[in-house]
């Protein structure tokens, strides 16, 4: 049995903003105190949705106020809303005085809104969780929408993170259920880092590896619990998830958390996606995006990159005005149509580059290969562990056809600067044959059909 405590003590010691963290059953009475010994002759600011205030936020703000916290409120009461940066700057201006401390109550979004106004005001903050439904608590991104765009702005984490796991298993069971794809996504996102590792554009970070990845798949080997609502199976997974915004703080980067899997979610959460008249959550999004990746890994791990005939890979690799307009029209009628151009001048290589990262795939695969398998779970067992959890096992489920994730795929492999496994298929001219094996005739996502299989 892992001892979470000393791996979370470990990583609190390497952390560059995150300096307590405490999670157990009825734990919420240590507010006050964490609040005082952290944030000394400092005012509380309770921010809360209505859900969250009904949750946990009314219980902490007495608790402040009898803990002898001077502390006020700001409660958001519309039924739903996303973390546009609009909301952030209405907390801003509540944040007028001297030496007043955001205390988000709430995920994702009220912990991302937080993060900004306080990265903005230049003052410390408190997170006190109601949701094992995101790994952004302890990262130092504020995931937010500006302008129509999904952006990670670079923050603080909270200072301090607080986690009572009756009220998080207390929390809908689809909002677990996110957090557990969100957690397990980081199986195919290991898998993309080395990869990028061995390519020499982002290095693996030892320390940030052992924090989260060396447990990892201890944190997510219990879905039934996750699907029963035990408390337990619940802080394992909100332990896991804290470690994961943790590693991302040691990195300096959202590396070790994210790759491809989440751009299928900026995807959709830049054009407005919705089902049945609903925004789908970041976790559900990204569970269909996770399932897609390691469809690909299925097949990539089929494949003898020893093969590889690199010298005609360099000498069909475009230019980069070639790449740039490729990028222009795929994104001609994107919410962002320059984002694609943008990202793929930042993330070009030259041929020379290219003969470079190809001759280290095709001279180190069987090792690679083998690093890989023992790192990413294949396509079935990923979807068997997500329908016992109460995840999304099919792009239906969030409102999303086949076909429509294959449109999407190419969105992927140009919308971000990082590199990911697409960006090897692209320069070992595999790509077509890679995505046509996941969704043509026969495979995980075969655009014929549809629905659960």
């Amino acid at each position: 049995m892992i001892d979470f405590n000393a791996r979370i003590e470990d990583a609190l010691a390497l952390a560059s903003d995150t300096k307590v963290f405490k999670f157990g059953e009825n734990v919420l009475h240590l507010a006050p105190e964490l609040f005082k010994t952290n944030f000394p002759d400092c005012k509380a600011l309770i921010v809360a949705d209505k859900n969250t205030w009904r949750a946990a936020g009314e219980r902490v703000f007495n608790f402040m106020k009898e803990g002898g916290v001077e502390c006020d409120s700001f409660i958001f009461e519309m039924d739903e809303f996303h973390a546009d940066a609009v909301y952030s700057e209405e907390i801003l201006q509540r944040m007028t005085e001297k030496n007043i401390i955001p205390v988000a109550v709430g995920s994702g979004v009220i912990n991302d809104l937080c993060k900004l106004a306080a990265f903005k005001a230049e003052v410390p903050y408190m997170v006190i969780a109601t949701a094992a439904s995101v790994d952004g608590y302890s990262s130092s991104g504020s995931a937010v929408t500006v302008d129509g765009a999904k952006v990670n702005i670079e923050c603080h984490a909270p200072k301090v993170i607080l986690a009572d796991t009756i009220v998080l298993a207390s929390a809908p069971k689809e909002m677990t259920a996110a957090g557990y794809a969100d957690l397990a996504a980081k199986i195919p996102a290991g898998g993309e880092w080395m990869i990028a590792d061995l390519f020499g554009t982002e290095p693996i970070n030892d320390d940030a590896w052992k924090i989260l990845y060396e447990i990892l798949p201890e944190m997510i080997s219990d879905p039934e619990g996750i699907a029963s609502g035990d408390p337990g199976a619940i802080g394992v997974l909100f332990a896991g998830l804290t470690l994961s915004g943790i590693a991302m703080q040691v990195a300096h980067s959202s590396r070790p958390a994210s790759c491809a899997e989440h751009l299928y979610s900026h995807w959709l959460d830049m054009t407005g996606h919705t089902f049945r008249g609903k925004l789908q959550s970041h976790g559900f999004q990204v569970g269909v995006g996770t399932l897609t990746t390691c469809a690909f890994f299925d097949e990539l791990l089929k494949m003898d990159l020893t093969q590889l005939d690199v010298d005609r890979c360099v000498d069909e690799w475009p230019s980069l005005e070639d790449e740039q307009e490729r990028a222009r029209l795929i994104f001609k009628d994107f919410p962002i149509p320059e984002l694609g151009y943008t990202e793929i001048t930042k993330k070009y290589n030259d041929k020379e580059t290219v003969r470079t990262q190809l001759t280290k795939i095709k001279n180190n695969w069987p090792e690679l290969r083998e690093r890989l398998r023992k790192q990413v779970y294949s396509f079935d067992k990923m979807r068997e562990m997500f329908r016992i959890a109460g995840a999304p096992t099919d792009p239906e489920d969030i409102g999303v056809t086949r076909s429509q994730m294959r449109y999407l795929t190419d969105f992927v492999q140009l919308m971000r600067w990082r590199i990911n496994m697409l960006d090897l298929a692209k320069r070992g001219c595999f790509y077509d044959e890679l995505v046509g094996k996941v969704f043509g005739e026969g495979g995980a996502w075969d655009v014929n059909k549809c629905g659960k299989q």
